[in-house]
């Protein structure tokens, strides 16, 4: 730290180089006279203009990415701003807001530690943030996590209107079903193709074996897409596609589709039976990941495996779980874990989270940028905050602060995601301790 305040002292002494980053996610009004990019343009230069008394001037270089997610790194400007600050040609990157840089933790991460090992600076002009400070590396990270949690329900948004579409039985995009054809947006089946997928339901009803439809498949030369040569995998998901009998399928709940069927009602129950039937883990079906709320993030501590959302249902109530994948594969060495009501660990991470939520650091940046009273932002975080939020709320929330969840017979370790959210280190050091 020492070290920066030298170099930005004897900056001071000369000029500093601005340069100002533009970004808009959609090209729709780019070709108007005065647009969002010139606006933040004008914003920057302005800014910097603000600090000429310190020596900072603009660069004429104009770093515009207009259509460009903030979710990832692959747009031109900013290649061509990084490629500058790495020459040393730029000392502080000037943008409007933060997320116009990037609206991704695990990129700004990235992002923090070139700037540090350049030495450039990050100001931000509408939050007054500037990176040059340790409180404003602190509101840093704290806007950082909710402009991810922003971007993350805008997408949760966007798969609601698909949510909605698949409810009225249309065809939301993706893969195009062996058998059908895409017109106009519409399914149609393919005459040449769909003979194929009545021949693997009909011998599956007879000889109830995909390895073995798969291998006649194969020897009859009926290749594939684009060549390719048929397995287990492919016949299994066909076989479960409730596109070919005329259903669209979303949240456990199968609709009707405008899409004509390939095979008739009989067969896909038919076929639906003999596949439960042979589940390897009988009266248990594997639970959609979108539902949990730790999915991807939990592990067995004994088998060092994921653990996979699962359901089961008796006497007509659903129980959810995370069981071990390990388990489930049914190796010789059984997993002393196996499965954990979801309930349970879910109930046991949000309690963890809790203090995290009410550190003194997180509420005093929120109070500072939505004018709160810390206390009412503590009172906010309280037991009841995670029962007021949706299922998908819960999730991506989760998914934002926990870096992996490790369950063994002896309880759970709960890792706190700290490299993105430095100001709250201190409180996960006590945390691992008490665990330990």
């Amino acid at each position: 730290m020492e070290r920066k305040s030298v170099l930005w002292s004897e900056k001071l002494m000369e000029q500093i180089k601005c340069a100002i980053y533009c970004r808009k996610s959609v090209e729709k009004g780019l070709d108007m006279e005065f647009n969002s990019l010139d606006a933040q343009r004008e914003a920057g230069e302005a800014y910097v203009a603000s600090q000429k008394s310190n020596g900072w001037i603009c660069l004429p270089e104009h770093y515009d990415d207009g259509g460009f997610s903030g979710g990832n790194m692959n747009r031109p400007a900013l290649k061509k701003l990084l490629a500058d600050c790495e020459a040393g040609k730029v000392d502080v990157i000037v943008v409007y807001k933060i997320d116009r840089l990037s609206r991704s933790l695990c990129d700004f991460a990235d992002l923090s530690r070139s700037f540090e090992k350049w030495n450039v600076a990050f100001v931000s002009v509408t939050q007054e943030i500037n990176t040059n400070t340790s409180a404003g590396r602190m509101m840093l990270n704290i806007l950082m996590t909710f402009a991810q949690f922003e971007r993350e329900m805008i997408s949760t948004r966007v798969k609601d209107k698909m949510a909605a579409t698949r409810k009225k039985g249309k065809w939301v995009g993706g893969g195009i079903p062996l058998g059908y054809q895409l017109i106009d947006k519409k399914l149609y089946v393919n005459k040449e193709t769909a003979p194929i997928v009545c021949r693997i339901f009909r011998r599956y009803i007879e000889i109830q074996s995909p390895k073995q439809i798969a291998k006649e498949l194969n020897d009859d030369g009926v290749m594939f897409r684009r060549g390719y040569r048929w397995n287990t995998q492919q016949i299994y998901r066909i076989l479960n596609n409730y596109t070919y009998a005329g259903m669209v399928f979303y949240e456990e709940h199968a609709y009707p589709g405008e899409q004509e069927p390939i095979i008739d009602r009989e067969t896909w129950e038919t076929t639906q039976r003999f596949l439960q039937a042979n589940n390897p883990v009988k009266g248990a079906s594997m639970r959609r990941s979108s539902d949990a709320a730790l999915a991807g993030i939990i592990r067995c501590g004994h088998c060092n495996c994921a653990m996979t959302p699962a359901s089961s249902s008796r006497w007509g109530r659903v129980y959810n779980y995370y069981h071990c994948a390990h388990d489930l594969r049914r190796d010789e060495s059984t997993c002393p874990i196996k499965a954990i009501p979801a309930g349970e660990i879910e109930g046991v991470v949000c309690e963890k989270l809790i203090p995290v939520l009410q550190s003194p650091e997180i509420v005093a940046g929120i109070a500072q940028q939505t004018g709160m009273q810390p206390k009412d932002i503590v009172s906010f975080f309280d037991g009841n905050f995670w029962e007021e939020l949706t299922p998908i709320e819960k999730k991506r929330l989760m998914q934002i602060l926990v870096a992996q969840v490790t369950v063994n017979k002896d309880g759970a370790f709960i890792e706190v995601r700290t490299e993105n959210i430095k100001s709250i280190q201190s409180i996960q050091e006590v945390d691992d301790e008490q665990d330990s």
